[in-house]
């Protein structure tokens, strides 16, 4: 959500920041909305000063002896103005808030121009892509030929954009989110935390899930929603709260299910589980001081990056352009993996400063040293990382020539010591 005293005080600033995201300016409907909004306002409240004054009037009146009839009747035509102006300030905070709530984030001044993801622009890049002296397979067909990925009966039970894993390939996706877990509770300082997969509208809501992207996500018949991601109930934490500043940053870690429609995705990744309707997921999200939320973008990344390098996963990361940049995000670092089966370079986290947006959404703020001054702390989130994918990245990137996988040796603690698959 955004700021409205800002939009009044500049904007045509606002308008510019919208036409990065390819929005048509919107702050001349806002402006009406709110000076009609505030003109209501005014004049409810100056109708209960006048109407606070008849009382007294005719309270005077009445002890005097004189005629009230006519102060009584101004009184009551002052009840149904301000009856009357209430309802009409409700109705545009309404129609203005619902304008708001569909607007995407300010994005940073860092963040490139461009319609989509060819403007991206690459940051970094770490470790060296693996020469094979065989043609590397996709992780389907290493799967698959292993007896331990089955789509055939997922698709069964539950039809496309399902996987069934079991034996070694089952343990060692269990293996990657206990590494991932471990490696940011331990060294990384996240708390770790167990939460709904059941959100209500307000949780989405503050997130920026609804309204926009309603179509993407699976409800149930109660009128909940399946969370597409942990940052929704993980962020909303600490929605409606006002924390201490000694009590910043709060840094918090889940591995959940995660739930997708794949609206729009018809035709694309449609063999293997590169595109699922439901995955797995390590999501870290901070909760910080407005004046910390970009180092702590950084430290984010880092910790996701760090969960790739101790993988041995060569990855490069990405500063998203605008038209690639998330409804919520303010600025986005996306880190992607290469995939030698497919060789390419694919998505398996993304880390957002999406700073004082979802906090405002959802009424998240901070009460500063002094005691008094309260404003909406900085919310961050990302994937740290995605277990399905670096699954897919493991058995593609260690894949043996007779179509076995070698198990990294981040990992073979937690495989009771297995260094192989297959």
């Amino acid at each position: 959500m955004h700021d409205i005293r800002g939009i009044r005080a500049e904007p045509d600033r606002f308008d510019a920041a919208m036409a990065r995201r390819a929005f048509v300016p919107e702050s001349p409907a806002i402006l009406r909305l709110d000076e009609a909004r505030r003109a209501a306002l005014t004049a409810q409240q100056e109708a209960r000063a006048r109407r606070n004054a008849l009382a007294k009037e005719i309270g005077a009146a009445r002890r005097s002896g004189a005629d009230s009839v006519a102060l009584e009747a101004e009184a009551t035509r002052l009840r149904d103005d301000m009856e009357r102006l209430g309802g009409e300030a409700a109705r545009l905070d309404g129609e203005l808030t619902a304008l708001l709530a569909r607007l995407p984030n300010v994005l940073a001044d860092e963040v490139p121009d461009g319609g989509d993801e060819s403007y991206n622009a690459e940051v970094k890049r770490w470790g060296a892509q693996r020469n094979f002296d065989f043609a590397p397979k996709q992780h389907f067909e290493l799967g698959e030929a292993l007896g331990l990925m089955d789509f055939e009966r997922a698709a069964k039970i539950a039809g496309a954009r399902f996987t069934v894993l079991r034996g070694g390939l089952a343990r060692l996706e269990r293996a990657l989110g206990q590494f991932m877990l471990n490696l940011h509770t331990v060294e990384h300082g996240f708390v770790e935390m167990t939460v709904p997969s059941l959100v209500n509208d307000a949780a989405a809501f503050g997130t920026g899930q609804l309204p926009k992207f309603e179509e993407d996500l699976f409800r149930t018949i109660d009128g909940r929603w399946l969370i597409p991601t942990a940052e929704v109930p993980l962020t909303n934490l600490v929605s409606g709260e006002i924390r201490l500043a000694a009590e910043l940053p709060l840094r918090m870690t889940a591995l959940t299910d995660c739930f997708r429609s794949e609206a729009g995705s018809a035709g694309r990744d449609t063999r293997g589980m590169l595109r699922q309707h439901q995955f797995r997921k390590v999501e870290l999200v901070s909760i910080v001081h407005p004046e910390r939320s970009e180092e702590e973008h950084e430290r984010m990344t880092r910790c996701a990056e760090t969960v790739l390098e101790r993988l041995g996963l060569p990855y490069r990361r990405m500063l998203l352009c605008a038209g690639d940049t998330g409804f919520a995000a303010a600025k986005t670092f996306d880190l992607e993996v290469w995939l030698p089966g497919q060789g390419m370079w694919r998505e398996i986290s993304s880390c957002s400063n999406t700073r004082a947006f979802q906090a405002r959404r959802m009424n998240a703020r901070f009460r500063a040293a002094d005691g008094k001054t309260v404003s909406h702390v900085h919310t961050l989130n990302g994937s740290g990382v995605a277990v399905g994918r670096a699954l897919i990245a493991v058995m593609e990137t260690y894949q043996q020539a007779d179509g076995g996988i070698a198990v990294p040796e981040a990992l073979v603690g937690l495989m009771g010591g297995e260094t192989r698959i297959g």
